[in-house]
């Protein structure tokens, strides 16, 4: 029987320099390089230097941080020889991304482990980084699992480079000395980003977007969102989890401020799950032997049934770009060149999986400062990443809106209306030319409306949650289903005599406003997208008198419990913040509900008949006339 030999001694046995171990790579072959911010930058810097011997040389990888010396050597032209395969391209310079887009493969994350360990894509060598061995011979790989345990355990020849510096990840993270062949010791700092740009646009879109994610919720967040969008997104929130691709700075600080505990995933409870970690040496002293955190290969983080299984999933990634049908483009974009299809379609998918999951993708609505609508009719010069199909819920800085089954008309109107001002009337037009919008279909005041969502909040009224918000040219239908379903008495009371169709034009005054002069406040519950409308409240301003005339509709079932009082309170507030002098109300003196509602207002009432028709009482209340102490609210 063969002699046990004792892992410390094969350790020394095995230890070398970086030199004499890349002696070992012979021309022709395929060559892993460890990803991101483990990328081993003395062995690469070896690399580089016996790159004229090493002719035909296939370098594999998946992300390569811009200043890492792979990217940098790159840019000098030392690997011009090498064919060098991307599954991920990674943060460069744009100009040298697309240089070398001729080379990524599309893949989804989830998929390359078993690419490598079924030898349809052979690894002659790998060379990897790794933290000093344990008492028992593991080292971690540490900041970066992903893909590399993978090429590990594949590839023909394992080269590691030990550093110190590497810290010590627990889960599914480690190598055993006996399972590489060379071993160089060397120290040096690890890769770390510097935190994005603070966008206003992110930080808008992440106030959009927070009332998606419940307390209890899982997060994936893409590298593209801004530590601060994070933090805006999420500081409110209690018992967020965390499974994700990457693990960074903003998930570190929510961690810090309580948010993040993991109690109510349902799956690897109380643990972080991620892959790798991408940020600053703070991070990397935060996940070392950090009980609470796991990293795994991406076959595991990735695999869009395991993704499911967390409870609450929501995926939040940045994208490039998407068309009026829904299709997505996400190519590299300044300050987020983290670009392929990567694993934005596993987590896209096993987001929607989940139970109470949401695939969120966001986007800033413009590009090249303003000149360039994010938005366009087709992605005909761009490919797509995520298929229509899968796509649920967009936002930009104007708003959120949810594409899940709706139709090719509704998925352009709603894209239209998240749209930056400047460019819905074009794509409008494009709309009908590509016949996504009817073309009798007008959108008039709400093409140049900005959503304001300040006049959004959701409430618990009776045990009810209800969303209150200002309407969006999307919800015309919902609004239509609402008219359509109140009794015969409030139909006569909201309109003054007997109506039995709601016809798309006759509702034009209730969703194409402009937020300003005309606006509708609507109470629904439900998901975002599938709402049911139980009330409207809306006010058209006369722009003769500067007042607004309001009028109200709940539905049947959910009167009575002061949500009309509420629309009243929130119409009131945004007439006052857009300079109009008071309020109007047109009424039946049957119409007691009206009159009791528009009387609690704090100004004072004036009521009249209306001189052109004796079966209408005129209510009207200045906001510059309030109610003084002991005053009643009638003249």
């Amino acid at each position: 029987m063969p002699k046990t030999v004792y892992w410390a001694d094969k350790y020394v046995e095995k230890l070398t320099t970086a030199k004499k171990a890349i002696d070992y790579i012979k021309p022709g072959q395929r060559v892993f390089i460890g990803s991101s911010c483990g990328e081993p930058r003395h062995m690469v810097n070896e690399l580089s230097e016996a790159s004229i011997r090493l002719t035909d040389m296939e370098i594999v990888r998946m992300l390569s941080i811009e200043d890492g010396p792979f990217t940098q050597v790159n840019d000098k032209n030392k690997f011009r020889q090498f064919n060098i395969r991307s599954f991920y391209l990674g943060s460069s310079a744009l100009k040298q991304i697309h240089k070398n887009k001729r080379f990524t493969t599309p893949i989804n994350l989830s998929q390359i482990p078993q690419l490598f360990k079924s030898r349809l894509m052979p690894i002659n060598a790998a060379l990897i980084q790794a933290s000093p061995p344990d008492d028992f011979g593991w080292m971690s790989l540490g900041v970066s699992v992903d893909i590399v345990l993978a090429a590990c355990e594949s590839a023909d020849l394992v080269i590691c480079q030990v550093n110190p510096n590497m810290p010590r990840v627990l889960g599914q993270s480690f190598i055993h000395v006996n399972d590489v062949d060379h071993i160089v010791e060397h120290e040096e700092e690890l890769l770390t980003i510097q935190p994005l740009p603070e966008l206003e646009a992110a930080n808008t879109i992440a106030k959009h977007i927070s009332r998606l994610i419940d307390d209890g919720s899982t997060l994936q967040i893409s590298l593209g969102v801004t530590n601060e969008a994070i933090i805006q997104c999420l500081s409110d929130k209690n018992d967020i989890g965390i499974h994700s691709q990457f693990l960074s700075d903003g998930m570190m600080r929510l961690f810090a401020l309580g948010v993040v505990t993991n109690k109510k995933k349902g799956f690897n409870n109380g643990k972080i799950v991620a892959g790798s970690a991408v940020g600053s040496k703070l991070l990397y002293d935060f996940i070392d032997d950090n009980p609470c955190i796991e990293f795994h290969p991406s076959d595991y983080v990735n695999n869009p049934s395991i993704i499911a299984r967390n409870n609450g999933m929501i995926s939040v990634n940045t994208i490039m770009a998407i068309d009026l049908t829904g299709q997505v483009a996400a190519d590299a974009l300044p300050f987020n060149n983290y670009t392929g299809i990567n694993g934005l379609l596993d987590f896209t998918r096993g987001a929607a999986m989940s139970n109470r999951g949401k695939s969120i993708l966001m986007l800033a609505s413009t590009r090249e400062k303003g000149r360039k609508s994010r938005i366009v009719p087709t992605l005909s010069d761009m490919p797509v990443v995520v298929p229509r199909g899968d796509v649920h819920y967009v936002a930009t800085e104007f708003g959120v809106v949810n594409l899940f089954g709706k139709t090719l008309q509704e998925r352009a109107t709603a894209l239209i209306s998240i749209a930056h001002p400047d460019f819905r009337n074009e794509l409008f037009a494009m709309a009908k030319e590509l016949d996504l919008i009817d073309s009798n279909r007008r959108f008039k005041e709400a093409i140049k409306g900005v959503y304001p969502l300040k006049y959004e909040k959701k409430l618990k009224v009776k045990h009810i949650d209800i969303m209150f918000r200002p309407a969006k040219p999307s919800d015309d239908r919902a609004i239509q289903e609402h008219y359509y379903t109140m009794e015969r008495g409030d139909v006569v009371s909201r309109f003054f005599h007997e109506k039995k169709s709601f016809a798309r034009d006759q509702i034009d005054t209730t969703v194409e406003i402009d937020y300003i002069n005309d606006l509708t406040i609507i109470a629904t519950i439900g998901e975002l997208g599938f709402e049911k409308i139980i009330a409207v409240g809306e006010y058209f301003k006369n722009p003769v008198s500067n007042m607004a005339e309001i009028a109200f509709s709940v539905s049947q079932g959910y009167q009575g419990m002061g949500i009309a009082a509420i629309l009243l309170d929130m119409l009131t507030l945004a007439a006052r913040d857009n300079d109009i002098d008071g309020l109007v109300a047109y009424t039946s003196p049957k119409n007691k509900a009206m009159r009791n509602l528009f009387h609690k207002l704090p100004y004072k009432i004036i009521s009249k008949k209306d001189p052109e028709d004796s079966e209408i009482i005129v209510l009207k209340a200045l906001f510059a006339d309030p109610i003084q102490d002991g005053e009643s609210p009638a003249d």
